[in-house]
């Protein structure tokens, strides 16, 4: 059996009404590299009925509107009432908070950490991630972060005008997974790629157990991951990537790129299979067998035991009909005179 990838769709309207959807590039490379994908539906009471989606071997979490500012900070970092009703404005679809989602998707990301289990978070997932393990977010990046940058350092993190064309630089750390996906053309010394970007939430304070893999000019972190849960031989992964690797394609075509845009996939499904072999392995069937088979004999014994001591109570028999051997199970469990007559 195949393992099995959750992934949280986002709620959009269709002809008046709701839909949820999941981008097909998301899908398509799960399914590619061998894992099945498990729609959780963000509808009301689902964060309640997870333990219905197990066996859970990997989580991946995408796009989506702006995670509820409550559940890492208490004030909206010092914005003014007209400066948060432009961002509402500008950012629309997004500033719409859906809480049934941000349950959902915290409540995964948590047992993920909790469990080891390997999670991918693209975009919005990255922020759950984060947030998760106790870090905070910007509200608005363009607000409270690119506007007191220089001038060469400010960078646009979104551009309705030019939606998926749009690209900006970032950073790339060295000796980091992003670092070995890319190596190829980051050799030179450059250490830049061109990355897409579709937000202007991101991180303000990354959770302490993270380490960054890339930075935006501005000083965003555009990826980051955790050292001590990163081994997809061995079923780790728990990484955080702020722009779409799926969606880097060349213009009218399917072609990435760069080489290494499909890797973080790749990769996290490797992690994923390696995860669900090493649960299986540790339910250990034979020996469980083996066990229960030698328990079942030692209770059809004290049944018989205790049945036959009853008798003997209740009818005041002695027993010289019964094997004493038969009674040796259930007996030290009664008064020796009663179980036995003298």
């Amino acid at each position: 059996m195949l393992p099995r990838v959750l992934i949280v769709p986002r709620r959009s309207v269709r002809k008046n009404k709701f839909v949820d959807f999941v981008g097909e590039y998301h899908l398509d490379l799960i399914v590619g590299y061998g894992a099945v994908p498990v729609i959780v539906p963000r509808v009301s009471g689902v964060h309640r009925l997870l333990d219905s989606f197990e066996p859970i071997h990997g989580v991946l979490l995408c796009e989506g509107e702006d995670i509820d500012p409550s559940l890492y900070e208490n004030e909206v970092s010092g914005l003014s009432a007209e400066e948060l009703e432009e961002i509402r404005r500008l950012h629309a679809s997004d500033t719409a908070i859906d809480k049934e989602k941000d349950s959902i998707e915290l409540r995964l990301a948590k047992l993920c950490l909790e469990r080891n289990i390997p999670y991918l978070g693209i975009c919005r997932g990255s922020q759950i991630l984060n947030v998760a393990c106790g870090g905070s977010l910007y509200f608005d990046v363009a607000k409270e972060l690119s506007k007191n940058c220089a001038v060469g350092q400010k960078v646009k993190h979104i551009d309705y005008d030019n939606y998926d064309s749009h690209r900006h630089v970032v950073k790339v750390v060295e000796n980091t997974p992003l670092h070995h996906w890319f190596k190829d053309i980051l050799e030179g010394g450059k250490m830049e790629i061109w990355v897409n970007s579709y937000h202007h939430q991101g991180v303000k304070r990354l959770a302490e157990r993270f380490v960054p893999m890339a930075f935006a000019p501005d000083g965003l972190v555009e990826g980051f991951y955790d050292p001590d849960a990163y081994n997809p031989e061995e079923g780790k992964f728990i990484m955080g990537l702020q722009f779409h690797p799926e969606r880097m394609r060349k213009p009218d075509s399917e072609e990435f790129d760069y080489p290494g845009c499909p890797s973080a996939y790749q990769e996290f499904v490797k992690a994923v299979i390696a995860y669900q072999k090493k649960l299986n392995s540790s339910k250990s069937v034979p020996k469980a067998l083996k066990l229960e088979q030698k328990m079942e004999k030692k209770r059809k014994k004290i049944i018989r035991s205790f049945s036959l001591a009853k008798n003997i109570y209740a009818t005041s028999r002695g027993t010289h009909l019964v094997k004493e051997s038969e009674l040796e199970v259930g007996a030290d469990l009664f008064v020796p005179h009663l179980a036995y007559g003298s």
